[in-house]
């Protein structure tokens, strides 16, 4: 019987915490929701039970104070207006989520009447439909997210940085599971997909299965900036299985799993309740993770 090893990719704003810190948060959500799957006296008995975890603090290489993905002084802040280039990014995503008949309405909203500060017409209008769907001002966290989902994407210097930091945490001769949360998802599918981690002859190679939860991969327009052309499906190596846990009330993920736009990719939906359905320990404590934290295990 083997213990599994876990190599956890963080999402973003943890450029205030540690590494020692993020092991410590994940490795309580992904006990308790181990414990809720195999009992807490089978868990006692079978330490093996619990798996190893390394989490690469890629927020680590940032400015110290930076909470976001670039430095304070690079990275505009909430307050700070959108870009032209971030503007038609996020127009294009919110495009994506809404019905044709919700951007024919955004089109004829006066973006005056209401929306969220600092934002321009064209953003405005998409969020005011956008909200009408999905209520509580979870709008402003998607527009967030997608503007650093952008960043990332946009800077590949930056990003491969990033990747470089991440790729230290594997290694060819441990069996491991890779759980990528929010934007940490497309960084880990970016090392698979470019064959850093997962692919004959480099680190990784025991890789067997990845694990996404709330990511972004669901919205074509992240797709897109990633250069995977429509119709191309995301899509992971023949010996990797990939499971995907969302839940609909996570803005981030478009609200919907990726079976429509990946291939060999099990979606998984799960309730992470209503104060945080993003949050990163809501999604670690859930069976479907527990169950890929402990997949080799009878």
């Amino acid at each position: 019987m083997e213990q599994q090893h876990i190599v956890g990719v963080h999402g973003i704003k943890q450029g205030r915490t540690s590494r020692r810190e993020l092991i410590k948060d994940w490795n309580k959500a992904l006990n308790r929701g181990i414990t809720a799957l195999h009992g807490q006296d089978v868990v006692r008995s079978d330490p093996r039970l619990i798996p190893t975890l390394e989490i690469p603090h890629w927020s680590s290489l940032l400015a110290r104070g930076a909470d976001r993905l670039g430095p304070s002084d690079f990275f505009p802040d909430d307050s700070t207006a959108l870009t032209a280039d971030e503007e038609a990014f996020i127009v294009e995503a919110m495009d994506d989520l809404l019905t044709p008949q919700e951007r024919a309405l955004a089109e004829e909203l006066d973006p005056t009447t209401l929306g969220l500060p600092k934002l321009p017409p064209s953003v405005t209008r998409r969020a005011m439909v956008y909200d009408r769907r999905t209520p509580d001002g979870v709008v402003g966290k998607l527009i967030t997210r997608l503007r650093e989902v952008r960043f990332y994407l946009k800077h590949p210097n930056l990003a491969s940085e990033v990747q470089e930091h991440v790729v230290k945490a594997f290694s060819d001769d441990t069996a491991t599971v890779v759980i990528g949360h929010s934007l940490g998802s497309v960084i880990a599918y970016d090392l698979i997909r470019q064959e850093q981690i997962a692919a004959p002859g480099t680190a990784g190679t025991a890789v067997h299965t990845f694990v996404t939860c709330g990511t972004p991969l669901g919205i074509p327009a992240v797709r897109r900036a990633m250069n995977i052309p429509e119709p191309e499906l995301l899509a992971m190596p023949a010996h990797i299985k990939w499971l995907n846990v969302y839940d609909p009330d996570d803005v981030v993920t478009g609200a919907a799993g990726l079976a429509l736009g990946a291939r060999n990719v099990t979606d998984v939906e799960v309730d992470n309740g209503n104060i945080d359905p993003h949050a990163a320990q809501a999604y670690l404590r859930t069976i479907p993770v527990a169950r890929a934290a402990t997949r080799s295990l009878p």
